[in-house]
């Protein structure tokens, strides 16, 4: 592999630069074209053009140039011309892979889709297996200009096997904004994940830094590319564990042209009927969290099925007919032995009355058809008998009532919560109303299971859901529920568990899911943290998850990484003044506790600083971080404060200290740890 290269015989960077400059011109024409595009004359309604006018404006979206975006990334040089089906129409060896798709005049492509499948040895092709390649080429950037390119001859047995400078870049360079894409340095292991079929459920467990998220994002567009067409109809889903998690990655899939995806956190999913303004205590968080919760709703709903005693006698013009009781019970009985759902089944009860009593007038010599049984099941009568035995249930009421009746909890959780787990869950106080009510984020989850009882919940196509480690099992069921139809991507890290309902095993979590058929991943190679940053974390491991591989950094920088005893808060500000000085984002990562008294100390200094989600700016590079926000964010810099008091926020030492590991791998370049307590015992 040669070194970055800015000339040699007859200047092939001026050429790859000549390349951009067509590609880019090509780009703006097929924006151009969107643009000029006249809906009034396809549009053959007001309907038909909003939603024609909808989705150009969305495609102009996604041919937007972005200036500090690279168009293309690499090329390859195959030694034997690939078919066109496989490199979106174009022929020729030679291909230039990108964040989309560009094409000439002539619609010959000029960049191909990184998603091709021929684009697919970029990420796999190695000394060891070429792939059909001859020179894999790789471009080095700034800003938005060409300004290096690197080759690797991979079908050339002379030339030995070298780590990519411009690879190794662009893996350390400076995180400042939202989370990027990782399109221009996916590795052979996390492109296996990324192109994996859409049938299947895959499950990435992975270290900080290991890259989890940004494979589970970038196999949405994978799935997208390859799907479109299933997926426009079923739909696809990106969950996270809070909004500032959601706004630090939301930029992702724009920048690789997908717009459709929508983000939402668990809490979103489920509060459409209720308003979360109260929260549990652990110990009733715990169980409303159980799977069983889910037994004991099953049975509080279909014990308002009561079985019939009284005849119905329909009355048709001067006829009579009567369906006796035993044969309501059998039909009653027949739609509880089949499982479906309450509301299905209520909704199937009138229509088998009428049935029944079409038999009867078929015997008696008449033809009724299915008008005749439409009307027979509206008749005031057998609404009635429907109404009696198999009323409707509002699932808030019947939570409600299981949180604050003692006796009925009792008779549905007999024999699945024992006495002390009954009183655990129960409210102190009477409530009027589901209104009125303090619903907790576990008790909009206790409603929406008793929703999908009564009626299906809809499914998407796919779901990603990322920090799954943190899910109880119950909002498993939540999000399992939203793609039984569909498939997902779990992405997670049992390390990094600190909620008291933390998941102990990703085959537990599938089950819960609904997908036990699951294929579970483990990504193992750190890309974000410094070799000297994630070696001191992983001393935790053993305490907090024993079976877990520790991730092994492959950044050549070890990076810098300091641990300070220091007097008080006025030493840690000067810490981040220190990191502020370099290049990049720093991030305050404190005990959520001390977070008031940083941010005074902060405020003092006459030092600015944003808070977890908010981009940062020229002015503002300092984000100040309670502990229990930290999930899922980084920084080029971290100072972290006082150890010790991270973990004294939680309930429990081993939740302290997963909390501790998550705010210790948050730096991609340099950590200082400064404390005036000890430190604990475990570091």
């Amino acid at each position: 592999m040669s070194t970055p290269s800015t000339l040699v015989d007859d200047d092939p960077l001026a050429r790859e630069r000549s390349h951009l400059a067509h590609s880019r011109s090509a780009l703006r024409a097929m924006r151009e074209d969107v643009e000029s595009l006249d809906i009034s004359d396809v549009a053959a309604n007001w309907v038909n053009a909003q939603i024609l006018e909808r989705q150009i404006g969305e495609r102009i979206k996604a041919l937007a140039d972005l200036s500090h975006t690279p168009l293309f990334f690499g090329r390859l040089d195959y030694l034997h011309a690939p078919s066109a089906d496989q490199a979106e129409g174009a022929e020729g060896e030679r291909f230039y892979i990108g964040r989309r798709h560009v094409h000439d005049h002539d619609g010959d492509p000029m960049v191909i889709d990184w998603r091709a499948p021929v684009s697919q040895p970029f990420y796999r092709a190695s000394k060891k297996d070429p792939l059909d390649i001859g020179l894999r080429r790789r471009f080095g950037y700034t800003g938005g200009d060409l300004t290096a390119y690197e080759d690797e001859h991979l079908s050339d047995p002379g030339e030995a096997a070298a780590t990519s400078k411009l690879l190794q870049q662009e893996i350390e360079r400076p995180r400042v904004g939202p989370m990027r894409d990782i399109v221009a340095t996916i590795q052979p292991e996390q492109d296996e994940i990324v192109r994996s079929g859409l049938g299947g459920t895959v499950c990435v467990q992975g270290g900080p830094g290991t890259g989890k998220t940004a494979v589970g994002l970038h196999r949405v567009a994978y799935l997208l590319y390859a799907h479109r067409e299933r997926l426009a109809r079923t739909g696809t889903l990106v969950i996270g564990p809070n909004k500032s998690f959601l706004h630090y990655i939301e930029q992702v899939l724009p920048a690789l042209g997908e717009l459709a995806v929508k983000q939402a956190t668990v809490d979103d999913l489920v509060t459409g009927t209720v308003e979360v303004r109260g929260a549990d205590d652990a110990p009733a968080a715990i169980i409303k969290g159980d799977a069983r919760m889910a037994e004991v709703l099953k049975k509080a709903v279909y014990s308002h099925v009561t079985m019939p005693t009284e005849p119905i006698m329909v009355v048709r013009g001067s006829r009579r007919w009567r369906v006796p009781a035993y044969e309501l019970e059998d039909l009653v009985r027949e739609l509880l032995d089949r499982g479906i759902r309450y509301g299905a089944a209520r909704d199937a009860l009138p229509q088998r009355i009428a049935h029944a009593v079409l038999v009867q007038m078929e015997r008696s010599g008449e033809a009724p058809d299915d008008r005749v049984q439409d009307a027979v099941a509206r008749n005031a009568a057998v609404k009635a008998a429907v109404k009696q035995v198999w009323p409707p249930v509002d699932p808030a009421k019947l939570v409600l009532r299981l949180l604050t009746d003692a006796d009925f909890l009792a008779v549905h959780a007999d024999g699945v919560l024992d006495e002390d787990e009954q009183k655990t869950i129960l409210w102190a106080k009477a409530v009027r109303s589901v209104k009125s009510a303090k619903w907790s984020a576990a008790d909009a989850v206790l409603i929406d299971e008793a929703t999908d009882i009564v009626e299906r919940t809809h499914s998407l196509g796919h779901v990603v859901l990322d920090e799954a480690q943190d899910l109880s099992p119950m909002q498993y069921r939540a999000v399992g529920r939203r793609c039984t139809t569909g498939s997902a991507t779990v992405l997670g890290d049992l390390a990094q568990g600190t909620t008291p309902w933390a998941t102990r095993s990703w085959d537990e979590a599938l089950a819960h899911l609904g997908k036990s058929d699951g294929v579970i991943e483990e990504l193992t190679a750190g890309f974000r943290v410094p070799t000297d940053v994630i070696t001191y974390a992983s001393r935790l491991l053993p305490h907090i998850a024993p079976g877990l591989t520790p991730v092994a950094s492959v950044r050549e920088n070890p990076g810098f990484f300091d641990l300070r005893e220091i007097a008080g808060a006025a030493e840690v500000v000067a810490a981040c003044e220190e990191l502020l000085r370099n290049e990049g984002s720093t991030g305050l990562i404190a005990a959520d506790a001390r977070v008031p008294v940083l941010a005074e100390a902060l405020a003092a200094a006459g030092i600015g600083y944003l808070a977890p989600g908010e981009e940062t700016t020229v002015e503002t590079r300092l984000t100040l971080v309670p502990a229990s926000l930290a999930k899922g964010l980084e920084y080029d810099y971290v100072v972290l404060d006082e150890p010790q008091a991270v973990v004294d926020g939680e309930p429990d030492e081993r939740t302290g200290l997963r909390r501790l590991y998550v705010a210790l791998t948050r730096a991609v370049s340099g950590l200082i740890v400064t404390h005036v307590a000890p430190l604990p015992s475990q570091l």
